[in-house]
């Protein structure tokens, strides 16, 4: 017995080491993909000048006025908005067990957008309101989903299906809305609904890291309830989870934070969906992963805008690059989905 306690003790001690390792890499690879987004441009400038004028290291004015003033607010919201989507993607995933759950998949970034164009294009918002009505968008399609999708319990597939009806209905809804507008407010929603990290302003995007740096803390603190939740809900119940509480507070955490970074950056598509399978690969047998997938994300939607301004031969939204690529990944994951009997 002592052979097979300690053989255990080895073997999660060995886990949680390469969750530490994946993820501190991770964290690694999107902080050279935040330091790199600034060193590209019409002016190319060395890591040490990027690092040296974030951290005040050096002082040169014309270096600083690149850095600070024109390239790290676009950097910012690339890293913070990727991240926010790695989370929510890998979240709603877990909970609902397939990996085609990601939010802007199932409509939660639609809510968002709908809320967020009737802003735009009705009232004529601006500054925090914006923001304010994605995020109250995002939560009422996630209560109308879940509402529609609960039958003695919550299945994956079930709100999946769901999810994309929502989300079909709320693309009309855009339409409608697009059809009403003036031309000037029809132009600024379009280029909204494409999605773009370089049309946050500083308000929207300050409140995006501080809901980060609240929120985050929280969903690792929920990981546990996820995983018993990963066992179904009688298991769930025996090991004293409140399931339908920790059910809500799974769905409601990141539904706001999709709201947010829909509010800040326009609906990206296909980072959330890319970031927590990528993670678990990286991670598996390691459980968990919130920050290895939020750290995905960022890279990735890094590495996009990127493209999309610096490698193209015309610039470009970031949502057209990530659409682009997340598409043939779609089609892809469908398939394998299938094979293994996952997508239903």
């Amino acid at each position: 017995m002592p052979t097979v306690t300690t053989a255990v003790r080895s073997g999660k001690t060995a886990l949680a080491r390469r969750s530490v390792v994946v993820t501190a890499v991770l964290g690694v690879v999107a902080f050279a993909a935040f330091v790199l987004s600034m060193m590209v441009g019409s002016v190319w400038l060395g890591a040490g000048e990027v690092l040296g004028s974030l951290f005040r290291v050096t002082v040169d004015r014309g270096t600083d006025f690149i850095v600070l003033d024109l390239r790290l607010p676009q950097a910012t919201s690339a890293l913070t908005v990727g991240f926010a989507l790695g989370v929510s993607g890998t979240l709603f995933q877990q909970l609902l067990r397939n990996p085609l759950a990601a939010p802007d998949f199932v409509g939660v970034s639609s809510g968002a957008s709908v809320a967020a164009v009737a802003g735009i294009v009705v009232y004529g918002a601006g500054g925090l309101a914006v923001p304010a009505m994605a995020v109250v968008g995002a939560l009422v399609s996630a209560v109308l989903m879940y509402v529609l999708a609960f039958r003695d319990g919550l299945s994956g597939y079930r709100f999946i299906l769901v999810g994309i009806g929502v989300s079909a209905f709320m693309i009309g809804v855009v339409g409608y809305l697009l059809t009403r507008a003036d031309l000037h407010d029809a132009r600024q929603a379009m280029h909204w609904l494409i999605g773009s990290v370089g049309q946050a302003g500083p308000t929207e995007l300050r409140v995006l890291m501080v809901v980060l740096v609240a929120l985050v803390p929280v969903a690792m603190l929920l990981q546990r309830q996820l995983r018993a939740l990963e066992l179904g809900d009688d298991l769930a119940r025996g090991l004293g989870t409140r399931v339908e509480w920790a059910r809500f507070a799974l769905i409601a955490l990141p539904v706001v934070l999709i709201g947010l970074a829909t509010a800040v950056a326009g609906p990206i598509q296909f980072v959330a969906l890319v970031a927590g399978p990528v993670a678990a690969r990286l991670l598996r047998p390691a459980p968990g992963g919130v920050l290895a997938a939020g750290f995905t994300g960022a890279a990735v939607l890094l590495m996009a805008d990127m493209v999309a301004r610096h490698v193209l031969p015309t610039e470009l939204p970031t949502g057209v690059v990530t659409g682009a690529v997340g598409a043939p990944y779609l089609l892809w994951l469908l398939a394998t989905a299938n094979r293994e009997g996952v997508g239903g």
